[in-house]
């Protein structure tokens, strides 16, 4: 069965093989899903920001309110094996240099209002992140540039589906050169720590296990998407994850053919790295001309006057059908 099936074809923007962008309310979109049927949400909510987005961002008293909503809804929709991923970034209170702690009561609800388990906190490091915001930082320089989001892994059990070995990282020099002659560089023995590490620490296993802050940039200006946009002379998602983001989670926590859901999309980066990697995915966006846009993350191939009129359909209420290459 086709992945759109699970809620239908009225609301499809495009299609392809693995997957399918839908154009709706997530909230209702969420509440059409099958009970136990997602093997991974993997998504980045609106944050609650003072300045007013384009693609529309709630306020900081009402946050967790209206996101816990959709969390709940996703619960339901999760195996019992599944995972659900939520990048949410930090934000200043209204006039002041003190900091909302929308991300933390949001997890606090999420623990003890919806029964999740946080499986482990993730930090995403965004190393191209501009100052701000620019009052505090800038301006009167008081406080330092803020460039981390806390991304919390939940699940409705304590052992979710998972393998850390799927995302191992490139071993340091200094490593590679104990790899090379373990007995030159390192003793086995019992550490001032009272960790004991054994001979199986110069084991060589293709890569490092990842720690828990993932340093992306979010950099990606000439990315095919971005580059696409321009070219049309169109105005692109303001906020995207960097692929690389979803990728890591993707690896770390589903199997090819697993289901994965974005309920914020956007510009559809889940998706697009779902269908590379051979996941089934869905995706849901309420702006059918960011639903539109995105995809051309699925027509990078294809000729610009072929990426327009394919656009210009999906704006038009047409649904594609799309083989990215």
């Amino acid at each position: 069965m086709p992945t759109y099936e699970l809620l239908g074809s009225e609301r499809l923007c495009y299609a392809t093989e693995l997957g399918a962008q839908v154009c709706g309310d997530s909230l209702e979109l969420l509440a059409q899903l099958p009970a136990e049927s997602v093997d991974l949400f993997v998504t980045s909510p609106p944050f609650p920001l003072l300045r007013k987005k384009a693609y529309g961002n709630e306020e900081q008293e009402k946050y967790v309110d209206w996101l816990i909503q959709f969390v709940k809804l996703a619960k339901d929709a999760l195996k019992p094996s599944g995972s659900l991923v939520i990048d949410i970034g930090g934000a200043y209170q209204q006039g002041r240099p003190i900091r909302s702690l929308h991300q933390f009561r949001a997890l606090i609800a999420f623990v003890d209002d919806l029964d999740l388990r946080l499986a482990e906190e993730f930090y995403w490091h965004n190393t191209s992140k501009l100052p701000s915001p620019i009052e505090w930082v800038n301006k009167r320089k008081i406080r330092a540039k803020d460039s981390v989001n806390t991304v919390w892994w939940l699940s409705k059990d304590d052992f979710p589906k998972a393998n850390v070995g799927n995302v191992r990282v490139p071993y340091s020099e200094s490593m590679k050169r104990l790899l090379k002659n373990p007995a030159k560089y390192y003793q086995p023995k019992l550490r001032a720590s009272e960790h004991d590490i054994g001979t199986a620490f110069g084991k060589d296993n293709g890569g490092a296990i990842p720690s828990n802050l993932l340093s992306i940039p979010n950099s990606q200006s000439n990315d095919s998407y971005l580059r696409t946009v321009r070219e049309l002379g169109l105005k692109g998602h303001p906020a995207r994850f960097p692929l690389k983001l979803p990728q890591f989670f993707i690896e770390m926590l589903t199997d090819p053919g697993d289901l994965v859901v974005d309920f914020f999309s956007g510009s559809n980066s889940t998706g697009r790295v779902a269908e590379t990697l051979g996941r089934r995915w869905l995706s849901f966006e309420k702006d059918r001309q960011y639903c539109a846009l995105s995809a051309i993350r699925f027509l990078d191939e294809h000729p610009l006057d072929f990426v327009k009129k394919e656009i210009a359909k999906i704006e038009a209420g047409d649904k594609l059908f799309l083989t990215p290459s």
